[in-house]
């Protein structure tokens, strides 16, 4: 009877440290599972690149991933070089360069300006409707008025490059923009930083040609870009029309909150856009997202899209996956 008891003792107390070691196997797991990669931050497009080098600057030094997002999306704002995306920008069909921007924080304060004429940086402006406003958007001559008042210097944007560009297209044109993966390229940018809390920005001039007074995905909160401090960020680059069909960048968000992965978020929604149309000869969406273990990922639909990753392990160009 003894020995019985003493074997059921035995069984039990091995069967508990067994238990045990199961359990303490398992929360290592979850603990490495939530141990973020912070900060980090990524961008849409080559010119990212140059992007998450100005916001690694903030971002370093314990920063906000706000400030990081600004000033990343700035540097291809401010670049004559750059086609699509602020100052030297490919103009609408009507020759005048019109920007989009939106921000968005950690606390889901967000800021908009759509159709903006003349101000270099939109991306400050969206910033400053965000903090200085009660609204979320402003649009057209208001918000070229918000930002002059707001001490935004009024400058032609229109570049002699762009404009040479809008004159040769004009011997040709058809009413309807010509559409390729090349003339609507949108710099996303998504940062998590040393706190943990994430932001967003996006900034374009829309697609080159386009019919004058045409606003895209960039500055809408929900399709160009959205930010969950809970989940993750997302942000979207190609047809805008598109991308506001599917509200993508939201859903993406979405997808994440459910459990997938960055990658298999951004994959399930432009798999989604891609039903929408019956041909997607010239026709390019892509997503790229971020999640708060500063996990990234990024799907297309047609080859050619990268992106950029700063961290203080990584710097890299990626090439993203794509459907076609």
């Amino acid at each position: 009877m003894q020995k019985r008891r003493t074997f059921i003792k035995n069984a039990v107390l091995g069967s508990a440290a067994i238990t045990t070691a199961f359990g303490c196997e398992n929360a290592k797991k979850e603990e490495e599972k939530v141990i973020a990669q912070k900060p980090i931050v990524i961008s849409t497009w080559k010119f990212g690149v140059q992007a998450n080098a100005e916001a690694w600057k903030i971002l370093s030094a314990n920063g906000r991933a706000l400030d990081a997002v600004e000033v990343g999306a700035m540097v291809p704002e401010s670049d004559p070089t750059e086609s699509s995306v602020g100052f030297g920008g490919l103009p609408d069909r009507e020759g005048k360069v019109t920007l989009d921007a939106c921000i968005m924080d950690e606390k889901g304060n967000c800021g908009s300006v759509a159709f903006l004429q003349h101000i270099k940086n939109p991306i400050q402006v969206a910033r400053k409707v965000m903090e200085d406003t009660p609204h979320v958007m402003l649009a057209g001559e208001g918000a070229l008025q918000f930002a002059l008042e707001s001490g935004f210097k009024k400058e032609n944007l229109l570049t002699p490059n762009a404009e040479k560009a809008w004159k040769e297209w004009l011997k040709n044109s058809k009413y309807e923009p010509v559409i390729n993966i090349e003339n609507h390229d949108t710099i996303g940018i998504l940062a998590l930083d040393e706190a943990g809390n994430l932001s967003g920005a996006c900034t374009t001039s829309g697609m080159a040609y386009k019919m004058h007074g045409r606003v895209g995905d960039s500055p809408i909160i929900g399709a160009g870009l959205y930010v969950d401090n809970e989940v993750g960020g997302a942000c979207a680059t190609g047809v805008g029309e598109a991308v506001i069909r599917a509200a993508g960048s939201a859903m993406v968000v979405e997808q994440m909150r459910n459990g997938k992965s960055p990658e298999e978020a951004c994959k399930i929604i432009v798999e989604r856009i891609a039903r929408l149309y019956p041909s997607l000869e010239n026709m390019q969406v892509g997503f790229l997202a971020l999640n708060k273990n500063g996990e990234y990922g990024a799907y297309c639909i047609h080859p050619g899209f990268n992106y950029a990753v700063k961290s203080e392990k990584q710097d890299d160009l990626i090439d993203g996956k794509h459907i076609v």
